[in-house]
């Protein structure tokens, strides 16, 4: 094993070499107009904020991102800030104020001098606490009661020198979403780290691969023919999705489960837990029914809801072992999420790593649109049916240009009637449906946050017009699961976590029973 003074040699290694900042010297204000007039000489160009990014500003609609990394080791803070200097800092969001134009109304981005004493809190633990996860898993949420100033860049990064369960400390960033989606704020922290094994090299996140076609002669009239009916299809789905779009926006919400919170509920605290599962049995699955990672956690995620609600509705009877047929869900309970997504293509992490490290410019921004993602909710006598069924949902919102329009929708609601009526559009659809779902891909090998080995990445978020928010993220050979609730629509979220990971379990232990799996999986199991 190394030597505390190897790893802290290691560490040093990652640093980035110094790049010298645009911006003048100067100290941060307290109020818009004295921050107006000291930086009016900082400022390279005042660019205004994108109309997505407004939204999150508003009251009802104000949404922080919440990335816990554990590491391997305690973590040094004078390591962090001399990397932050020249990483994190160099990108224009994490270094400007989102200023009110007098003018205007409008607010715009200025580029300010960042005071990372400001930004990093590295609080004193007592050492001989009975509970590190309690305590990190507590201050979570008493952060997610508080605000980060407008006077300073809105985000923070909370060290905690407190072992844990799976990591010997652990790092929170916390970051406005008006400074990007969350895909995009994965991404950029993912730049800052560096592989263990190859302290100089960015991590390697997988790609979809696409597929071969055949080019013959014979094809391509079949291929012509299907295209027809492809196009058909896609234009047909995108009506459909519109539609449903409007009148979830008017009237249509989801069923009133022990899921849906009522209407109100964003500024309410957030219980943020997260377990890890291997990633093996997601590919175990994905390998034996020709899906996608997606579509397993997706299968899993129906199944453990299932579980859930049906458990729920069955208090107070009497216990009676449940089936497809006779259980006790409600028919036809309509449970759907909404999903955020950028419409604005990602930049990859290597051009995020150059921004950073070489002062090159990359597209960033809010282009959000929506996306009504339906789960099927009941019980399955074959287990392999939640995968089923996840995957044909998938695929048909593939097939669909839902967010394009439904973003477009939203710009012109903006543009017709202001940022007030298209800020209650968006609370509207978010508070008709029930919850909200993502998976990200994380790095194939081990990384260190400027030298710190990480063991797991948990993102999620608190601030939304749900009271359940499930997320799935990849690292190495790991999945963690990260559940966001209000506890007071739902007290007991480890029997949620739970019911997802044996739902996980019973989907797994049903593909090896068919016979589906390959010898060299089982040999891994």
């Amino acid at each position: 094993m190394e030597s505390e003074d190897q790893v802290l040699r290691s560490r040093k290694q990652v640093a980035m070499k110094p790049i010298r900042t645009k911006t003048e010297n100067g100290e941060d204000g307290r109020d818009q107009d004295h921050l107006k007039k000291q930086h009016h000489d900082e400022v390279v160009e005042e660019e205004p904020l994108s109309p997505s990014a407004r939204l999150f500003h508003e009251p009802n609609f104000n949404v922080y991102i919440i990335a816990i990394m554990g590491s391997k080791t305690k973590i040094q803070l004078d390591i962090v800030k001399a990397n932050l200097e020249h990483t994190l800092l160099k990108h224009p969001r994490f270094s400007s104020l989102q200023v009110v134009d007098d003018r205007s109304g409008d607010m715009k981005w200025v580029r300010t001098k960042v005071d990372l004493e400001k930004h990093i809190r590295v609080p004193e633990v007592n050492p001989n606490m009975e509970s590190g996860d309690q305590f990190v898993e507590d201050y979570v949420f008493n952060l997610s009661k508080t605000t980060i100033d407008k006077s300073q860049p809105m985000w923070d990064l909370h060290l905690l020198n407190v072992k844990t369960s799976d990591s010997e400390a652990v790092g929170i960033f916390r970051i406005h979403h008006s400074l990007g989606d969350g895909t995009s704020l994965i991404s950029l922290l993912l730049a800052c780290t560096r592989k263990i094994s190859d302290p100089e090299a960015l991590p390697t996140v997988p790609v979809k691969k696409k597929k071969k076609q055949e080019t013959s002669n014979s094809w391509l009239l079949w291929r012509c023919l299907i295209g027809l009916w492809w196009v058909w299809q896609l234009l047909w789905h995108t009506v459909v999705d519109v539609f449903m779009f409007i009148i979830t926006a008017s009237f249509l919400k989801d069923t009133e489960t022990p899921l849906k919170g009522p209407e109100g509920i964003e500024s309410n605290p957030r219980r943020i837990i997260h377990r890890t599962v291997s990633l093996d049995d997601f590919k175990l699955v994905k390998r034996a029914m020709n899906t996608t990672i997606n579509d397993v956690a997706l299968g899993v995620t129906q199944a453990g809801l299932s579980r859930y609600l049906n458990r729920k509705y069955g208090e107070g009877k009497k216990a009676e072992e449940s089936t497809e047929t006779k259980n006790n869900l409600p028919k036809n309970v309509r449970l759907r999420s909404t999903l955020l997504i950028n419409i604005r293509t990602s930049v990859g992490i290597q051009a995020l790593a150059d921004m950073m490290e070489k002062d090159t410019e990359v597209k960033w921004g809010n282009w959000i649109g929506y996306v009504l993602l339906p789960f099927t909710i009941g019980l399955r006598d074959d287990p392999l049916d939640y995968v089923r069924e996840a995957k044909a949902t998938i695929d048909r919102k593939k097939h669909s240009f839902e967010a394009i329009y439904t973003f477009s929708i939203a710009e012109l609601v903006l543009k017709l009637f202001g940022i007030k009526r298209a800020s209650g559009l968006s609370h509207r659809i978010i508070s008709h449906t029930t919850m909200c779902f993502s998976n990200l891909v994380g790095p194939l090998e081990e990384i260190g946050f400027y030298g710190h080995p990480m063991t797991y990445l948990a993102p999620s978020s608190y601030g939304q017009p749900h009271a359940l928010m499930i997320n799935f993220q990849s690292y190495i050979n790991k999945m963690t699961i990260v559940l966001s609730v209000d506890e007071s629509i739902i007290p007991d979220p480890y029997k949620l976590c739970d019911d997802v990971i044996d739902s996980l379990k019973l989907i797994k232990d049903a593909v090896i029973a068919k016979g589906l799996v390959k010898q060299e999986d089982q040999n891994r199991n």
